[in-house]
């Protein structure tokens, strides 16, 4: 088990990965015209990966604060 830095480490990494994707997932231009057009996410299933990882990595954290008071 790796220890709580490299933990935070992995989880601010992956933070950070994942607020990148949603910030060029919201700039991607859409096409001018009159018709109606279907928005498909870009990075949608690395996001959905990288939205698990995080969650899971904050439940270890949350853990090991736990442990520690």
């Amino acid at each position: 088990m790796s220890n709580k830095t490299e933990i935070l480490e992995e989880y601010v990494a992956a933070t950070d990965k994942l607020n990148d994707l949603k910030l060029r997932e919201a700039q991607s231009p859409c096409p001018v015209t009159d018709e109606t057009i279907v928005i498909q996410p870009q990075f949608g299933d690395e996001m959905n990966e990288l939205t698990r990882k995080c969650a899971q990595l904050n439940m270890i954290l949350e853990a090991m604060e736990a442990s520690e008071d």
